[in-house]
């Protein structure tokens, strides 16, 4: 079956990498290893650009490096969102507990955009008819709309990938199949240490 993945990558981050050793996740070979009956032609990544922050000033470059992984893997495109930081007034937990409210000037940020890629590619694989199954990797009920859409209106195949221990009660009535992302998985999908590409030799940060 013409299958394309649909990966959210905050998603799929927090849902069951996040604190974990192998988050040098080749996340084609983790979808072909769980769909082994399944053509894969285009494994789609959503995510952000992160900022280096004051308390890891590694972050960004450990990024890149995993997108230069991803890159290796002709089948992984990646798609990009954004991040949004302001300043707001929230209030103090301790003051709010006690029955108080104490404003506190912080720092804010939300990323943008990848939800909406997301569902973006989704519909537009559909109308073009290139593939006949799509597995989203998310479990973020505001991509309700568009895979009904994908299911209703263009007949396709839905199938969940899981990475979260609850499967979405607004997501689950729309898939055919739903599998769980389990840690044994994620560590039988990992890139070697040492690639290399088109710029030269690389090696997996030593964080990860």
């Amino acid at each position: 079956m013409r299958t394309r993945v649909y990966i959210d990558g905050f998603n799929l981050y927090y849902g069951c990498l996040k604190g974990q050793p192998n988050k040098w996740l080749n996340v084609h070979a983790l979808c072909c290893n769980l769909l082994p009956r399944n053509q894969i032609d285009r494994t789609r990544y959503f995510t952000a650009q992160v900022s280096s922050r004051p308390n890891d000033p590694d972050q960004a470059t450990r990024q890149q490096t995993y997108f230069r992984a991803l890159a290796t893997v002709p089948e992984i495109s990646i798609h990009l969102g954004h991040f949004l930081t302001h300043e707001v007034n929230m209030p103090d937990a301790a003051a709010w507990q006690a029955g108080r409210y104490l404003a506190r000037r912080v720092i804010k940020t939300e990323e943008k955009g990848s939800d909406v890629n997301l569902a973006t590619m989704l519909l537009v694989d559909a109308f073009d008819d290139l593939f006949d199954c799509a597995v989203i990797i998310s479990n973020d009920s505001d991509l309700k709309g568009p895979i009904e859409q994908v299911r209703n209106r263009f007949g396709k195949t839905i199938g969940l990938l899981n990475p979260q221990k609850n499967v979405s009660q607004a997501l689950r009535p729309l898939a055919h199949f739903i599998k769980p992302i389990r840690p044994g998985a994620v560590a039988n999908a990992q890139f070697p240490t040492g690639l290399i590409d088109a710029v030269g030799q690389f090696q997996k940060p030593a964080s990860w």
